[in-house]
């Protein structure tokens, strides 16, 4: 049991979004919270990412709006399926009302700035965390509670969060054995369109009474093919994802990064059969990305010792409901709320091994089952490309599994329904 002047020692390795959101989440008086970044943290990709409404109501009980804002995010209230011949064939409300927040699109860049921004601001309670970039994680030692980086230094923590992304080093640390990022059978083409490219494109006329392009997001089905578009940074840039089963890819796409170059060629063929209107879109690109889809199978585990996984660490999952970073940000609520009177009242500055253990297990029991379902829904919901990747099968249709998805409270609320199902 530590002393009164001994500071609860927190090291998250890993910079990304959820790490950053575990340091301003676990922010408290006499906490001293390390993030460990790999990078040079010169930039995140530029593509767009959203925050649905369960991670909403979350950031925004978290007091940072006033850093959030500057990344000027779009509500996206509506969200529109269409046919290859520009039919609108579904449409969900994302209401406020509905689900208690907004979906809030952003460009991954500002989100990532906005995060970073407030886990390092004074303004928030408890001491700001301290960003150690090139700073890359070697080894993990859990029951020690220590990390190792690369260049040898070793650094003590009383808890280690290990949000370092679907490659994880301390994931393997947890589990005792390597688990791979699995390529899920589906590529997408990653495409930034300037709004100014896109104000001479004639669209299909439903489109544009919709306006669909402008104030929502958009799916185009067909041919076993998709493309997911939507606005972000108030409106300046259209992002644009487009989604390729791999065997009908016109190229090679053997990468997991987010910055390898795709081919407008290439793409205009994978879309051959698709409207002259989509393609022209995909023309008024001034550059275009490629990358391979990968996630992870449900891990037994994502707590040992000191030590939790979050994130892609811990339930990497396909873009296809959007809850990648939101589900990031569930974990590191739920990281705030069981750790909320740890060390307890009146036991030292520091929590000791038992406190630790018994909390984070708290944060396993709340998170696994609902990230484990979500992770599987956005695999399911890849398909064909995706089939023979699970044995498993949701029945919930895409409304139902979206009222999952953001009719959430948090950790201890979402624990308390579950307890109260299982005894009706």
């Amino acid at each position: 049991m530590g002393s009164a002047t001994e500071k609860f020692r927190i090291v998250i390795a890993g910079g990304g979004i959820a790490g950053l959101a575990t340091a301003i989440a676990l922010r408290a008086p006499n906490r001293q919270i390390t993030v460990l970044e790999r990078s040079r943290m010169l930039g995140e990709v530029g593509a767009l990412i959203s925050l649905q409404p369960n991670a909403t109501k979350i950031v925004e009980k978290w007091g940072i709006d006033k850093f959030l804002e500057q990344a000027e995010p779009m509500p996206d209230r509506t969200f529109r399926i269409y046919n290859v011949e520009g039919q609108m064939v579904r449409k969900m409300a994302l209401e406020k009302e509905t689900f208690g927040a907004d979906r809030m699109l952003y460009h991954r860049q500002d989100l990532h700035k906005g995060l970073l921004d407030a886990a390092t601001s004074p303004d928030l309670p408890g001491p700001p965390a301290v960003v150690r970039t090139s700073s890359p994680v070697a080894d993990c030692d859990p029951e020690a509670g220590t990390v190792t980086l690369q260049g040898g230094e070793t650094l003590e923590a009383d808890l280690i969060v290990g949000a370092d992304g679907i490659h994880s080093e301390v994931r393997t640390a947890v589990l005792s054995e390597e688990r791979r990022a699995i390529p899920t059978g589906i590529s997408a083409y990653r495409l930034l369109i300037p709004f100014e490219n896109l104000k001479d494109l004639v669209l299909p006329e439903k489109m544009i009474e919709s306006k669909a392009i402008e104030g929502s997001t958009t799916m185009i089905m067909g041919h076993d093919k998709r493309v997911i578009m939507g606005p972000g940074r108030g409106g300046k840039v259209f992002g644009v994802v487009a989604l390729v089963p791999d065997e009908k890819m016109n190229e090679e796409s053997s990468t997991s990064s987010w910055v390898e170059a795709g081919s407008r060629q290439k793409l205009m063929e994978s879309y051959a059969d698709f409207p002259d209107w989509l393609k022209n879109i995909f023309a008024a690109a001034p550059d275009i990305a490629l990358w391979q889809l990968r996630d992870i199978d449900p891990l037994p585990t994502w707590t040992k010792g000191r030590v939790i996984l979050v994130g892609d660490a811990a339930h990497a999952m396909l873009p296809t409901q959007g809850q990648g970073a939101s589900q990031s940000v569930e974990d590191a609520e739920a990281l705030r709320a069981f750790f909320k009177n740890v060390p307890a009242a009146g036991t030292g500055s520091r929590p000791n091994a038992d406190e630790i253990t018994s909390a984070l297990q708290s944060v396993f029991a709340a998170r696994y089952e609902r990230a484990s379902l979500i992770q599987l829904y956005s695999r399911q919901q890849a398909r064909p490309a995706t089939d023979g990747k699970t044995s498993n099968t949701v029945t919930l249709d895409p409304a139902q599994f979206m009222k999952y998805n953001c009719d959430y409270e948090g950790a201890e609320d979402w624990l308390a329904r579950q307890r109260a199902k299982s005894s009706e």
